[in-house]
């Protein structure tokens, strides 16, 4: 098939890789337009999608908006593609891109629609205490996350990160859009349940901060909703340290009569009383420091029991 390809971060990338092992056609990889890194800001950096679709000898477009760049939906459309595949793009499509393939425009979304439509399915699941998620291969229509999906698989949420999470993700997304594509015919788009919509909203970095006045098991479920990025995070005299990786003391653990103000630190190995149990941070981070264990932390900066978080 000829196939225009659409998608930014690194969730996208092993879609890419197996439509370009399927020995399908890709025209054109549209991207989001490269970004300022390094330390200082200035370097422009392309995005995950646009480098390995230039290593593929892969024409890269990065427009700023389809409605707003002249004559970008022309060009578009000139490339008289079979089908779009979408994944993790971050442009809105307007109705003229969405018609303008052949088959039109198929989206790989890492959620169990119709729960979780918008932007970050993933951490909203994890931060809900989901029991299972997985993807599902979506005809795109002009409302948010709305079309039909043409195949869909499932796995547990179990105890992963949203990094862990959006690896495995990605990788069922790209062997279920092969799928799909090889026999579109044998996979037709079935309308959404119109029960169970819920929305994703964008991830705002002062939800990262750990809320201790929650039970411990919630507050594990931001840890990992929020590793690798952008962290959650804890404040002790003024510095912020990232948790990464945290274990759940219950209240059984702790003994039958414990009670703890939350964020009250209640010994020398960073244990932290939460509304109901208490968390333990595994795997931290200082700011501007490498990753390293909680003791190795204590070694370096004296949180003494009985802080106040």
């Amino acid at each position: 098939m000829r196939i225009i390809f659409m998608g930014t971060p690194e969730f996208a990338v092993p879609v890419l890789d197996a439509l370009v092992e399927a020995g399908h056609d890709i025209v054109a990889a549209y991207s989001q337009p490269p970004r300022a890194g390094g330390r200082r800001g200035k370097a422009l950096t392309p995005s995950p999608v646009h480098a390995r679709a230039e290593e593929h000898g892969i024409d890269v477009r990065t427009p700023l908006s389809f409605r707003k760049e002249p004559g970008a939906i022309e060009a578009f459309a000139a490339l008289e593609a079979d089908v779009a595949v979408v994944a993790a793009y971050g442009l809105i499509l307007p109705q003229p891109v969405l018609d303008a393939p052949r088959h039109g425009c198929l989206n790989v979304h890492g959620s169990l629609l119709p729960r979780w439509r918008g932007a970050a399915p993933i951490q909203r699941a994890i931060l809900a205490g989901d029991a299972e998620t997985g993807v599902g291969i979506m005809q795109m229509e002009a409302g948010l996350d709305t079309g039909p999906v043409r195949l869909e698989e499932r796995t547990p949420i179990d105890g992963k990160t949203a990094g862990l999470l959006t690896a495995e993700l990605s990788m069922m997304g790209a062997r279920l859009m092969v799928a799909v594509l090889a026999d579109l015919e044998g996979h037709p788009a079935m309308p959404q349940p119109e029960e169970g919509v819920t929305y994703a909203g964008k991830i705002d970095k002062a939800e990262a901060r750990l809320d201790f006045a929650r039970s411990a098991v919630e507050v594990d479920r931001q840890v990992r909703a929020f590793n690798p990025a952008p962290g959650a995070f804890f404040e002790f005299q003024g510095e912020r340290i990232k948790v990464l990786a945290a274990s759940i003391l219950t209240d059984g653990h702790l003994g039958s009569d414990f009670s703890s103000t939350p964020g009250l630190v209640l010994d020398e190995q960073l244990t932290i009383g939460c509304t109901t149990g208490a968390i333990r941070p595994d795997v931290v981070q200082r700011a501007g420091r490498g990753v390293m264990t909680s003791l190795d932390l204590l070694r370096g900066l004296q949180i003494p029991g009985g802080a106040q978080l």
